[in-house]
């Protein structure tokens, strides 16, 4: 069986099908789950709170995804994301990040194969349009994995993510990963 449209298209959706469908659902749920003072919980101090990697998250969506392809200036403070060590709630958290989410969105749904080979200055990198969406949401998976573990940790409970997937640990559907 192969996809259908452009490589482009393929891509494309495939990348808005994990981050706004799969990661960012479940990062929600995970934060939605949990207190204030473990939304800002570090394990160590060369580790991150879930407040600091959702910070980081907003960033570098903005920076990365919505603030360059969307040619605005980039007023990220990537430091000050880290350093955080209390501040807005997780519903706060969670409502900057959906806005955040809901632009890049847009983005996604408009990029074209000519957006995506053009060449951008990201962050001091010069990239092309594919590469800064795969960066998305390649980075946003691997936090998200952090949120959803730190998250296991504080609940000790599965999260139940997969659901979907039969006693033999296939799907059970057609539904793509």
């Amino acid at each position: 069986m192969h996809a259908t449209g452009s490589t482009a298209s393929v891509f494309l959706a495939f990348s808005r099908e994990k981050l706004l469908n799969q990661f960012w659902p479940r990062l929600r749920a995970c934060v939605e789950s949990l207190s204030n003072e473990q939304v800002w919980w570090r394990p160590n101090a060369a580790s991150n709170s879930i407040g600091n990697l959702l910070l980081h998250l907003n960033g570098n969506v903005t920076q990365w995804l919505v603030a360059s392809f969307e040619r605005l200036d980039d007023g990220r403070d990537r430091p000050a994301e880290f350093a955080a060590k209390d501040g807005l709630s997780p519903a706060e958290l969670l409502d900057n990040m959906a806005d955040t989410m809901e632009r890049a969105a847009g983005v996604l749904g408009r990029l074209t194969e000519a957006d995506l080979l053009a060449l951008y200055e990201i962050q001091g990198y010069r990239v092309t349009g594919l590469q800064a969406v795969y960066q998305v949401v390649e980075h946003f998976g691997l936090h998200y994995g952090q949120i959803a573990f730190i998250t296991k940790m504080l609940r000790d409970a599965d999260l139940g993510f997969y659901r979907e997937l039969s006693a033999t640990g296939r799907a059970t559907d057609a539904k793509a990963p």
